[in-house]
């Protein structure tokens, strides 16, 4: 490997792929669960709280299971690096496979597009989370969380980019689908991604600073605020107001 394994853990490794031992294999779950922890925490951060965490946290031991399973200590491959693209692609294959979103939720973003396809016909534009919170007696914050929801759940449907620790010698790798897409289908995923690109660099800088630092670099509200010299509150109101408005463009696509 790039980097010698501690005497110990390569004693485990070499126990559990031998005998599958599950004192061997027990002992590989505790050093390596904050993996699944932080990876949980990442991702649950951006859910709403009608998400099982227990779920979330039982994909995430799934995931590190099957990298457990598959990993080959032999690779010129850290075990952290292969099990967080498991774990991560784990969680996510879960949620893509439970409808989440509460009904009430589903409703009111339906009664929110309605509105906001009403406002936008008759003021010429795309109409603002303020004006959609007066046409329907909603909260500004109701609004921009129940799209910020609906959003994401859009999102997870389709297959995120990343590299494929079992393929290095490819560029990258979509995290598997039960279902096999044509060539079509990979076309038109590909058309998605380019225009949630495109649209998000129409939003504010400040807006873009933050949805860079939270799903590429990673980091948490509060981290982010700290960065920003921002409450946690306020990166909250701009990453909800960022995904309203990435909708609303989406929408019109």
């Amino acid at each position: 490997m790039a980097q010698k394994m501690p005497e110990d853990e390569q004693k485990l490794w070499e126990r559990w792929k031998q005998e599958q031992h599950p004192d061997a294999g027990d002992a590989l779950v505790a050093r390596y669960m904050p993996l699944v922890t932080f990876h949980c925490r990442r991702i649950g951060a951006a859910l709403p709280k009608t998400v099982s965490r227990e779920e979330i946290a039982s994909y995430g031991m799934t995931g590190l299971y099957d990298a457990l399973l598959k990993f080959e200590p032999s690779r010129d491959l850290k075990f952290d690096t292969y099990a967080s693209f498991r774990i991560r692609g784990a969680i996510l294959d879960g949620l893509r496979k439970e409808d989440w979103l509460p009904r009430a939720t589903r409703e009111k973003s339906k009664k929110i597009e309605a509105a906001s396809s009403m406002l936008e016909q008759k003021y010429l534009r795309v109409a603002t989370p303020e004006e959609v919170a007066d046409e329907l007696g909603m909260s500004v914050a109701d609004i921009q969380d129940t799209m910020a929801e609906h959003f994401f759940s859009h999102v997870l449907s389709m297959d995120e980019q990343a590299q494929d620790p079992d393929q290095p010698e490819a560029g990258g790798f979509v995290l598997k689908d039960p279902r096999t897409k044509t060539p079509e289908e990979e076309m038109v995923k590909q058309e998605q991604i380019q225009e949630l690109s495109a649209q998000i660099k129409k939003l504010t800088d400040k807006e873009q600073l933050v949805i860079d630092l939270f799903y590429k670099e990673e980091l948490t509200l509060t981290e982010i605020g700290e960065v920003l010299n921002l409450s946690t509150s306020r990166i909250s109101q701009i990453h909800s107001k960022a995904l309203f408005k990435l909708k609303q463009q989406l929408l019109k696509h």
